[in-house]
């Protein structure tokens, strides 16, 4: 199904990358997004959706040194979040805390919790614990994996462990595994390695070239999603990993990235360098799944993608599945667009 963008929109100031559900926000859904200027000071907005679901508003505005190419969120605290960025040929990682707004938007500094420091190579995310309160982040640079214990009270971060992935290998990032909190993921140039954070050792891969992004399904264990360049979704259990267990088409163009729903089973979001982005069911049999998933409109259905978003005009390279109301999601462009989408129209009541 091809349709065009009925969402509601949001123009940042100049081009982006990155934009992140804020999980600890359990009374509004909102979104922090930051901007990749060479030239110019760099923001972060802090959106919120109105209580109508028709507008997005920006509830702060905050600038920010250097250019963004990593933002996630704090999934305990919503003032708290984290920015991995660069200044020139230099790569940096830090975690922040939003001021108190009291409504104004033109806010005060953002303030510097801690700095991730010590990685020598090209940073490329931080990740957070899955959920809930905890003090580990793990950061992950071009040849290294961090682990990090952070103490927002007395603003430290302190390393708990590193571990070299080998000089063979460019990490390019990476996910925290939901089921197993001691297991991660990381993408590279030719495989899928899988760590365990208390050895801090590589415990298998999937041997996979121009792997782009990785996600874990939240409600199915052993689930992980990946986006590839050429070939489009793969879907793996990783108790086998000597083949996808499914496959999607993927984009005419990169497939960059892929967000599995907090929610709802088999439902993915996937967004290209074609300037679209994608809606797929994973599996034409989710009714036999749980009840919570029965929602989900599959009578009869063969073909898996449900709609194609493609009036962007740009690459499409941040998405972000909403916690608090998992029918909606963000998506930007690289040309700073943001676009707030529902979907409850491929859902029954």
């Amino acid at each position: 199904m091809q349709g065009g963008s009925t969402g509601i929109g949001y123009g940042l100031k100049y081009q982006a990358r990155c934009i992140s559900d804020v999980k600890a926000d359990t009374d509004h859904t909102s979104f922090l997004t930051g901007t990749l200027s060479l030239k110019e000071e760099n923001e972060v907005h802090l959106l919120r959706l109105s209580d109508g679901g028709t507008e997005l508003i920006c509830e702060g505005l905050f600038s920010h040194p250097n250019e963004i190419w990593d933002l996630a969120s704090c999934p305990f605290d919503q003032r708290i979040f984290s920015t991995v960025f660069c200044s020139g040929e230099t790569y940096g990682a830090a975690v922040w805390q939003i001021p108190e707004l009291y409504g104004q938007l033109s806010s005060p500094q953002l303030e510097s919790i801690a700095s991730l420091d010590g990685h020598t190579s090209k940073l490329r995310c931080v990740l957070w614990w899955p959920t809930g309160r905890h003090d580990k982040l793990v950061s992950i640079d071009e040849h290294n994996l961090f682990l990090w214990s952070l103490d927002t009270s007395k603003k430290t971060a302190q390393v708990q462990s590193q571990e070299s992935a080998g000089m063979r290998h460019y990490l390019t990032g990476g996910a925290w595994d939901p089921h197993d909190f001691q297991m991660v993921s990381l993408t590279c140039d030719s495989s899928v390695q899988l760590w365990d954070l208390r050895t801090m050792k590589k415990t298998d891969s999937i041997d996979r070239a121009h792997v782009r992004n990785v996600d874990y399904d939240m409600k199915k264990r052993y689930m992980l999603v990946t986006a590839e360049d050429d070939s489009g979704i793969h879907i793996w259990d990783l108790r086998k990993l000597k083949s996808p267990v499914a496959d999607l088409p993927g984009h005419s163009h990169w497939t960059w990235t892929v967000k599995c729903n907090p929610t709802y089973e088999d439902l993915i979001l996937s967004a290209g360098t074609d300037s679209a982005v994608n809606l797929w069911l994973a599996s034409p049999s989710i009714h036999d799944h749980s009840v919570q998933d029965s929602s989900l409109t599959s009578q009869n259905r063969t073909e898996p993608l449900l709609n194609s978003y493609n009036d962007y005009e740009d690459s499409v390279y941040g998405l972000a599945w909403s916690s608090r109301e998992p029918w909606i999601f963000a998506s930007l462009s690289y040309d700073g667009r943001v676009v707030v989408e529902s979907i409850k129209h491929h859902l029954t009541r």
